[in-house]
């Protein structure tokens, strides 16, 4: 192994500790702030004197663009460095939010807030989580779970405080001060320092038949690094180098195809209470205290799911099925969705947040993880920017469509039983890549065993 090679590994710790503090610190300002725009539906609907509908559309923008713009932030990362692509990030979204603080209508909402901010968003959250994975390899779940407990953390903290700005300086006041607390993820980014100064490309030299097929799928990665890495500019047969395919040729791994199904219907669900439990709280009587105070129990059970599942998933007998324990994670998930209907009041409808917001910070922690086990750690920048990608359409449909349910039911039954089905429907669509995965193995091993 050469110098640079050896720079090149994992080391599990050093300045990956300092990497894990700046993802921690970029998810508060990016997902914990997001969650906590649900704070301000109601401000934003009664000052604007807007239905649920159109309001729903700004935190559905604000997911919508972050996932949407995810490839953008993959390819800054990728072609100039993490550095870059947070703290240009950070300067976007601190714009936008301090832009908002000026509204005059939803519109302008739509684009400073949804678009302006959620593009910021995106070019520092991604890059952020994809550090982590190239800094660890034998404690990868564990880094993940702290790095992604900034989310939970977030709301946490974020939650009350929010409350008690808007009631001191108003909804705009609120949104102001905001800005200036995402401003530091320019500081995060000035963290993510690269794991080696040796930037090595890899261009992948495939066959016509390495395209159509192979035994094993997970090897074809694997098969463009190896030719890259011997310097060759032609196979064998003079099949010329597809540069094209350097980072996106995991798309061409049938179990990563299948992955992204599930997510979709996990992006349809998984935020809309969210979006949802403080207007539901209130609709049932809560006072603003106690809802916010929900969305704090959300935040730490989120954390506890982040940092338990990471630990467990990462001991050695349960590494090969950290597949299995996402799977979990998201079908009780959505189990307890489907009862929120029958809790209305504050002893029932807590147990409902600690399942969800544990559940939900457990796959959390888990999805770059499952996706880093399917694609390997060099494809992971460029696959979670796909996955998140995917997020975007369900992330930006999801709360209107339950706006546009609730304003036509007047009720949030159907809200939250659409967002369990969609939950199961994610879990239902993994099992059965869990069991493909199983028989491919077998049936691998036992083709190896005949030769």
């Amino acid at each position: 192994m050469t110098e640079g090679e050896k720079r090149s590994v994992a080391p599990d710790g050093g300045w990956g500790w300092v990497i894990i503090a700046g993802c921690f610190l970029t998810t508060i300002c990016t997902r914990a702030i997001t969650r906590c725009i649900s704070i301000f539906f109601v401000e934003f609907h009664t000052h604007f004197s807007s239905d649920y509908s159109s309001t729903a559309w700004i935190p559905s923008l604000v997911d919508c663009t972050t996932m949407l713009c995810a490839p953008l932030g993959s390819y800054l990362a990728n072609h100039l460095s993490c550095r870059v692509a947070v703290m240009v990030g950070g300067l976007l979204s601190s714009v936008g939010l301090v832009l908002s603080s000026f509204a005059s209508s939803l519109e302008f909402l739509y684009l400073s807030l949804g678009i302006l901010t959620g593009l910021g968003f995106a070019l520092s959250y991604t890059p952020a989580i994809s550090m982590v994975g190239i800094y660890f390899s034998e404690r990868k779940a564990l880094a993940y779970g702290i790095a992604m407990s900034g989310s939970g953390i977030g709301t946490v903290v974020l939650a009350p405080v929010v409350q008690i700005l808007i009631d001191s300086y108003s909804w705009r006041g609120a949104v102001l001060i905001l800005g200036g607390l995402v401003s530091h993820l320019c500081v995060c980014g000035a963290l993510m320092r690269p794991l080696s100064s040796n930037k090595q490309s890899v261009t992948p030299v495939l066959a016509d038949s390495e395209l159509t097929g192979s035994a094993d799928s997970k090897t074809l990665c694997e098969m463009a690094l190896s030719k890259n890495k011997a310097g060759e500019n032609r196979d064998k047969k003079g099949c010329i180098i597809i540069p094209s395919l350097v980072e996106y040729s995991f798309l061409l791994i049938p179990d990563f195809l299948l992955l992204s199904v599930s997510f979709l219907f996990l992006a349809f669900g998984c935020n809309v209470p969210f979006v949802y439990i403080v207007p539901y709280s209130l609709s049932i009587g809560f006072s603003h205290q106690l809802a916010t105070l929900l969305m704090s129990v959300l935040g730490v059970m989120g954390i506890v799911g982040n940092i338990t599942f990471g630990w467990i998933s990462d001991r050695k007998f349960l590494r090969r099925y950290r597949v299995v324990s996402y799977l979990v994670a998201v079908g009780l998930e959505g189990l307890s969705c489907l009862f929120v209907p029958l809790f209305r009041s504050f002893p029932l409808l807590l147990p409902f947040v600690i399942c969800y917001g544990y559940f939900d910070g457990a796959y959390v922690a888990l999805l770059p993880v499952v996706i880093s086990d399917t694609v390997g750690p060099t494809h992971l920048s460029s696959a979670l920017g796909v996955v998140y990608f995917l997020h975007a359409i369900p992330y930006l449909i999801s709360p209107p469509i339950g706006g546009w349910l609730l304003d036509n039911t007047g009720s949030y039954t159907a809200v939250f039983l659409l967002c369990g089905s969609s939950l199961i429907c994610s879990a239902s669509v993994l099992a059965v890549v869990t069991v493909a995965q199983c028989c491919n193995r077998r049936s691998f091993i036992s083709s190896i065993s005949g030769d």
